[in-house]
């Protein structure tokens, strides 16, 4: 076998979330450490950034969950792992991480997983499911709360064989940095999504799903209103309802029944999401359910913004609570209101002090460049063994 580091990572789709973003970083981290990158996917918007000169992409349906194009993905990897001197194989996602499975099995390669989220099961077939993300020879978590999630339900597929390593996800704080911002670019920005001066401004980034909690972030908003007789805010949602027809117009209606039609503004997608959090005054993270690691939480940090969020997941091991941010009681919009006009009532020197702090934790923490690394490392140890 090849003694240069050669790898694949399998992915459904290269898109903006934490996962996709997380597979692209480190795509090019190891091509800049002259290692051989590839990435299988079956399509995404990232993948017009992805730099073709240097990582190598291969167009197949890894998304899909039919078991026979599970198998038949398994044959097309075993092709490119042998063509491509592949020595680690990384799978994303639990269909991909199948085929990977079953590949890695036929050429005798290392298999990596990462487990990005909680992946839920109601029944001994989802698990057997689920347990792929753990049939390899090391499986990363995104973090403590994953780590602890693993050893709590999937204690029968772990063994002293089997390597369980906690890597926090990173950012890139270059890109999330607040000095960075084209002054022109947020002032054009500001207008394009309609938001007035010297209101104080409420972002809440994510995909419009139930779990996310934008039900409670506009309760939320109804009791800073009517309890706390603030009106001097605009809040925005900024993320895609993905299809999700019944619950964006179940969104719309609690709206218009609080009366916020002119405070609250639904935006479908920002194409730098830099410039969003700059916009911001305080950044939201209202999950109902437990993130992963929560990558909203970390952003803004890094983009020196005040973050409040949910008191579960992720979210509690990213955010020094009444530092850089707040946790409040999750699925509680007045424990949320009372966050959000505590941020209010905050002096500029405040806030300025409790942003600064944020930053310092990513940068310390949470660094894109610590992450790819620390896989980087990983990968070096598998192959010496």
């Amino acid at each position: 076998m090849t003694s240069k580091i050669n790898v694949l990572q399998v992915i459904p789709k290269l898109g903006y979330g934490g996962a996709e973003t997380g597979c692209y970083d480190i795509a090019h981290y190891l091509a800049e450490k002259d290692c051989g990158s590839f990435i299988a996917t079956s399509g995404g918007e990232l993948l017009k950034f992805v730099k073709k000169n240097k990582v190598g992409i291969f167009r197949i349906p890894v998304h899909s969950k039919n078991p026979i194009l599970i198998i038949l993905n398994a044959f097309l990897l075993s092709f490119i792992i042998l063509i491509k001197k592949i020595n680690i194989v990384h799978a994303r996602s639990r269909a991909p991480a199948w085929s990977c499975y079953l590949a890695c099995i036929l050429t005798n390669v290392n298999f990596v997983t990462t487990f990005h989220g909680t992946y839920n099961f109601k029944s001994k077939i989802k698990k057997i499911y689920n347990s792929v993300m753990l049939r390899s020879k090391l499986t990363i978590a995104g973090s403590n709360f994953i780590f602890g999630h693993i050893n709590e339900n999937y204690e029968e597929y772990l063994s002293k064989k089997k390597k369980l390593r906690v890597i926090f996800r990173g950012i890139n704080v270059d890109y999330f940095n607040q000095k960075n911002i084209s002054i022109l670019k947020r002032e054009k920005l500001k207008k394009i999504w309609n938001l007035e001066e010297n209101k104080f401004t409420i972002l809440m980034p994510g995909r419009l799903t139930y779990w996310k909690g934008q039900e409670k972030f506009i309760e939320a908003l109804n009791i800073l209103k009517e309890d706390y007789n603030y009106t001097d805010f605009q809040a925005i949602l900024l993320g895609s309802a993905q299809g999700r027809k019944v619950y964006l117009k179940k969104l719309y209606s609690l709206v218009e029944r609080y009366s916020l039609s002119k405070k609250l503004r639904f935006i479908n997608h920002c194409g730098e999401m830099p410039l969003a959090y700059s916009l911001a005054d305080v950044v939201v993270s209202a999950s109902v359910e437990p993130e992963a690691f929560g990558r909203v939480a970390v952003e803004s940090q890094s983009m020196a913004k005040p973050i409040i969020a949910s008191n579960i997941g992720g979210s509690k091991e990213t955010i020094l609570n009444k530092k850089s941010g707040f946790l409040y009681k999750h699925d509680d919009p007045r424990d949320l209101a009372k966050n959000i006009n505590t941020v209010i009532q905050l002096n500029q020197e405040e806030l300025k002090l409790m942003g600064n702090e944020g930053r310092k934790n990513v940068t310390k923490k949470f660094d894109v460049e610590a992450m790819c690394d620390s896989n980087l490392r990983e990968y070096k140890k598998l192959l010496k063994n």
